[in-house]
C-alpha cells in the first residue's frame, strides 16, 4: 500500500504543477475605461502640474501564459484634457500645443512585450502624437486583484519629439519632459 501524503503536502505538490486555480493563467481582453486612468505631470515655471485625460478607447489581449503574444492599443481623445483650469483647457487646444482640430487623437499600438518577470514587463509600441510617430517602451507592472488585472505603467515623454509647445512654448517656461502614468483596469476573461 503506498502512503498518503498529508494534505499540506499534496496541497504545496498540486501549487508547484500548477493544479490549483491560483497557479492557472489570467487572460486579460477587455478594459474597464471607466476604472481606468491617464495622468500626467510638468512643471511650468517650477511648479508642478497635474492633469487628466478623461475619454479613451482601449483594447487589450493579455494571456499571463504567453505574454510574448500580447498586443494592446490606446487611443486618446485629446479634447478631454483636464490641466486644472479652463484656460490652460483651452491653450493646450490651440496650434503650438495639441492643434486639436487637425489632431483630435493620440494613438498607442504594441509592438512587442518583454517578461521581466515578478508580473513586470516592458511593452514596446509605436506612439503617435501630432502626426508624430516614435516608438516607446513602457514599462507595465500587472497586479491581480479578486479576478481583475490592474495594468499600471508611467513613461517620460519629450513633448519636443512631438513638436507640441512650439513658438513663444519653446522655452523653458513648461518643462520639456511630461511624466505620464496610467492604471488600465481589466476583469479576467
Amino acid at each position: 500500500m503506498t502512503p498518503r501524503l498529508p494534505c499540506f503536502t499534496a496541497w504545496v505538490a498540486a501549487l508547484v504543477v500548477g493544479a490549483l486555480p491560483c497557479a492557472q493563467a489570467a487572460e486579460y481582453t477587455q478594459v474597464n475605461e471607466t476604472a481606468s486612468t491617464i495622468s500626467f505631470t510638468y512643471k511650468q515655471f517650477s511648479s508642478r502640474v497635474y492633469g487628466t485625460f478623461s475619454k479613451f478607447k482601449a483594447t487589450l489581449d493579455f494571456n499571463t501564459a504567453a505574454p510574448s503574444a500580447a498586443h494592446a492599443a490606446l487611443t486618446i481623445q485629446l479634447n478631454s484634457i483636464d490641466a486644472g483650469s479652463s484656460d490652460a483647457n483651452d491653450e493646450l487646444q490651440k496650434p503650438a500645443w495639441f492643434d486639436t482640430a487637425k489632431y483630435p487623437e493620440a494613438t498607442f499600438e504594441s509592438t512587442g512585450v518583454k517578461v521581466l518577470g515578478d508580473n513586470r514587463y516592458v511593452i514596446t509600441g509605436k506612439l503617435t502624437l501630432r502626426g508624430v510617430t516614435q516608438v516607446v517602451e513602457v514599462p507595465v507592472l500587472l497586479k491581480a486583484e479578486n479576478a481583475i488585472g490592474i495594468f499600471e505603467g508611467q513613461l517620460k515623454l519629450k513633448r519636443s519629439d512631438f513638436k507640441i509647445g512650439e513658438g513663444e512654448w519653446a522655452d523653458t517656461a513648461v518643462s520639456d519632459v511630461i511624466n505620464i502614468k496610467f492604471k488600465m483596469v481589466a476583469p479576467q476573461q
